[in-house]
């Protein structure tokens, strides 16, 4: 049994994008896009999914890389301004035991005709299960993927 602690981290993540606030918006409230770079941007087999995306929606998934260890994400959108920002608290579950929960905020600003891309995560990592490291690693990723999704390669800010 792991001892019961929490460790609080946050981390940001910033890109800039060609495509305009409008275009990377969409890539998170149309589901087809959020679907491809989202949910099997890891080509992880996923069990279930579900994308609610408004204030007070919900998004919740179930996959697992190795059909053993199952992870599951459930997301509540706190706060949504069209083309600008994205606020969502969500938890992260390895095999029903919560490994952290985590403030989420996606602002969009526009630069020039791009836009800066900034995540900005606050996190509190469960019991030893999951690390800072991990999660910005994770999110490095997604974003490679968004920007695949958006046609092009990000670069860091």
């Amino acid at each position: 049994m792991t001892k019961a602690s929490v460790e609080h981290a946050s981390f940001t993540i910033e890109r800039v994008f060609k495509a305009s606030p409008a275009r990377v918006f969409q890539a998170f409230a149309d589901p087809a896009a959020h679907d491809r770079w989202f949910v099997n941007a890891d080509n992880w087999p996923v069990a279930e999914y579900s994308h609610d995306f408004r204030v007070g929606g919900r998004e919740s998934g179930r996959f697992s890389q190795d059909s053993k260890t199952i992870y599951f994400n459930e997301t509540v959108y706190l706060d949504i301004v069209e083309d600008r920002r994205i606020v969502s608290a969500y938890t992260m579950a390895k095999d029903d035991r919560r490994i952290s929960a985590s403030i989420a905020t996606v602002d969009l600003i526009a630069e020039g005709t791009g836009t800066r891309f900034v995540f900005t995560e606050q996190a509190a990592f469960l019991d030893g299960l999951d690390k800072v490291e991990y999660r910005r690693d994770g999110w490095e990723q997604l974003i490679g993927a968004l920007a695949a999704e958006l046609g092009e390669k990000s670069e860091a800010a």
